[in-house]
C-alpha cells in the first residue's frame, strides 16, 4: 500500500526520486480520506516552491485539500491528464495519478521525509 522506494510528509504526499528530479502525488490513505477527486488545481510549470508550501489543490466530494510541496525546487511537468480524469488519483495514486515533477533545488531535503515503514506508522497510529 505504501511503496517502499517512495519517501513521504506528514501531510501525506509522496515523492518518487527520478534522476535529480521528485514526482509527486498523494498517498493511497490520502485519497482514501478524500473519496471521490473530480478535480485538481495544478501548479504552472516554471513557478517554485518551498518545502511545505501549497502547490495545488485537490477537490473531492467532501473537500478541497491543499497539496504541499515534500521538497523544494521549480516545476517541471503537471500532469495534464488530471484535468480530463482527476479520478486518476483514487485509481492509481503511485502511478497514473501522479500531479507534478519538480527539479529539486537540494535533493537532500528528501533524507527528511518519512520512509515507507515510518509513513505506515504514522497512518496506522
Amino acid at each position: 500500500m505504501y511503496p517502499e522506494d517512495l519517501r513521504y510528509n506528514k501531510e501525506h504526499e509522496w515523492v518518487r526520486r527520478e534522476n535529480g528530479r521528485a514526482r509527486i502525488g498523494i498517498t493511497h490513505y490520502a485519497q482514501e480520506e478524500l473519496g471521490d477527486v473530480v478535480f485538481v488545481d495544478l501548479p504552472e510549470p516554471g513557478s517554485t516552491f518551498q518545502a511545505g508550501e501549497a502547490f495545488a489543490a485537490v477537490e473531492s466530494v467532501k473537500a478541497v485539500s491543499d497539496i504541499f510541496a515534500p521538497v523544494s525546487g521549480r516545476v517541471v511537468e503537471v500532469n495534464e491528464a488530471l484535468a480530463d480524469r482527476p479520478e486518476l488519483i483514487n485509481e492509481d495514486p503511485y502511478g497514473e495519478g501522479w500531479i507534478a515533477v519538480f527539479e529539486m533545488d537540494d535533493p537532500s531535503e528528501l533524507d527528511g521525509l518519512l520512509d515507507a515503514e515510518g509513513y505506515r506508522k504514522m497512518v496506522e497510529g
